[in-house]
């Protein structure tokens, strides 16, 4: 049974939810602000964050920043925001979707079921070495000039698909569907996270070495 941690001010909703996720075989915790989501992640880290951003105490931006600070778990965006800016800054903070509301369960249960595979152990793979990276699929783990490198369940996911695919463009649509189950997400989730994965990666990520862009078409890693 996978823990969720539900982060919303609204107890209508908070209601009509957990009984939901409850009845779908969720262990559902409900936090109504900020302060009491950070505390319950540290107490007993769950295996995915449910988080409106629109909170009583703190923003859920700041929400996503600190829990960023010292965990990996899958975050997914509950929020009736649905300006692009304020979707690209809870993803550049660390979230690893974005739901809109108002919103279908069933959606909702596709993009909880996709974090969680994202964030699941992967079958065994080769250590991938470029440049001064060493990238380790079997244990997900990332080393740059032999420093450990952390990534989030979604950044794991989207260089996974790049390395795998190791000199060839994946396109888009592609990169969408692989790392999200999405073929339709935004396009700046790529912009995003791709931007993110530079700043980590790359010596230097205005001219980055590794992750190349196609524009207008898709991405490719270059060993």
């Amino acid at each position: 049974m996978s823990r969720l941690l539900l982060v919303e001010d609204d107890a209508v909703l908070v209601d009509t939810l957990t009984i939901s996720l409850r009845a779908r075989g969720f262990d559902v915790e409900a936090a109504p602000d900020g302060r009491t989501a950070l505390d319950a992640v540290a107490r007993r880290p769950p295996d995915v964050v449910v988080l409106d951003l629109g909170l009583p105490d703190l923003d859920g931006v700041e929400v996503v920043r600190q829990v960023r600070t010292g965990s990996d778990v899958p975050v997914l965006i509950l929020s009736a925001r649905d300006a692009e800016a304020a979707k690209v800054a809870a993803l550049d903070a660390g979230a690893d979707d974005y739901v809109t509301k108002p919103f279908g369960m069933d959606e909702l249960l596709a993009r909880v079921r996709a974090a969680l595979r994202r964030a699941a152990p992967h079958a065994p793979g080769a250590v991938v070495r470029a440049g001064a990276l060493s990238i380790d699929l079997t244990a997900r783990r990332v080393e740059r000039d032999g420093a450990l490198v952390r990534l989030t369940p979604t950044e794991w996911n989207l260089l996974e698909v790049l390395v795998q695919s190791s000199g060839a463009l994946v396109s888009q649509r592609d990169l969408l569907r692989d790392v999200w189950g999405l073929e339709h997400a935004p396009a700046h989730y790529l912009r995003v996270y791709v931007a993110q994965l530079r700043r980590k990666l790359e010596a230097d990520p205005s001219s980055p070495r590794h992750l190349l862009t196609a524009p207008g078409v898709g991405y490719r890693f270059e060993p």
